[in-house]
């Protein structure tokens, strides 16, 4: 998949094809003439004051609006895996707003590889009786359950690209976001009672809830995750919550050093996870911050356009 600044150079490339044409248009009419410019006869007045375009021209300006729009479309377009490498039945088990179970979706949707989702129900857990494994996310795919985010994609990128290799910053970069990125987002969305009610109205209203359920998890839990933030943020070390969550931005941008994306002119698994673990609270405060005050909302929005739409389909 190109990158929108492939797209515009193939776009501009296109526009010297049509330069090239416009040129070409009018030697053969310096050639009708002689080569002359000057001993062109006077054209005629219009007859009115519009104006219709040689047919030539207009087919190398349609070519080239063509050319600009095929690019731009493939630039967006994703990095689905040959048909023969495409798991047949994917399902993930996970809570709405859990980062991890967005990494998992994150790399699902960019692969376009289609999959249901079960929402599971984070108090009675019903709906995974069935697995030993006690945690979301848990994917099941053709029949074989995968547990942990970053062991499902490394079983996943094997099975749909077998000939890609992990290089080391990017390995680097995917335990950077398990073992720092995440550990900054809890002390954040739970910073505040404001911030933890906002956060579980979210979790509530998305979650897999009984209407008493939803009404107790909103409450109750903002209340309990606000205290186990505070204990979350002297575990890790944490004096001034948004300041770890802008620094951990930065860092991340500087990573960049000028890129598009970690992988280049693509996203690589390092951007897919970083993405993915900060879906869930871009839209609350705490990420409509981290955007405001860092230079991570232009990699975030290409990031989107990259992974877009769901692949997600009804389970």
């Amino acid at each position: 998949m190109r990158t929108i600044r492939t797209a515009q150079t193939l776009a501009s490339r296109s526009l010297l094809l049509s330069s090239r044409a416009l040129h070409g248009a009018a030697s053969s009419v310096v050639a009708a003439a002689g080569g002359r410019l000057g001993s062109l006869p006077s054209p005629p007045p219009p007859a009115s004051s519009s104006r219709s375009m040689p047919v030539g021209i207009a087919g190398a300006v349609s070519f080239s609006l063509t050319f600009a729009t095929m690019a731009a479309a493939e630039a967006k377009a994703k990095e689905r895996p040959p048909l023969d490498l495409l798991p047949q039945d994917v399902v993930l088990y996970q809570y709405e707003a859990c980062p991890f179970c967005n990494k998992v979706r994150a790399f699902l949707d960019y692969h376009d590889i289609p999959y249901k989702v079960v929402e599971v129900n984070p108090l009675t857990k019903k709906e995974i009786k069935w697995s030993e494994y006690k945690k979301v996310p848990i994917l099941t795919v053709d029949g074989e359950q995968l547990v942990d985010s970053s062991d499902i994609i490394n079983v996943l990128q094997r099975r749909i690209c077998p000939d890609d290799v992990t290089n080391e910053e990017e390995a680097k970069w995917r335990r950077w976001v398990d073992e720092h990125l995440v550990h900054v987002l809890s002390p954040n969305i739970y910073r505040t009672t404001m911030e933890a009610l906002e956060s579980f109205d979210y979790i509530a209203k998305h979650g897999n809830f009984s209407f008493t359920e939803r009404f107790a998890v909103k409450y109750a839990g903002a209340a309990a995750m606000y205290v186990v933030s505070k204990k979350l943020k002297k575990k890790y070390n944490i004096t001034d919550e948004r300041a770890s969550l802008y620094g951990a931005a930065n860092t991340w941008t500087e990573a960049l050093d000028g890129r598009d994306f970690l992988g280049g002119s693509r996203p690589n698994l390092a951007d897919l996870a970083v993405f993915g673990v900060l879906r869930p609270i871009r839209n609350l405060r705490a990420g409509k911050d981290m955007v405001e005050h860092t230079q991570i909302g232009e990699w975030y929005q290409r990031m989107e356009d990259a992974v877009g739409e769901p692949s997600r389909t009804q389970g």
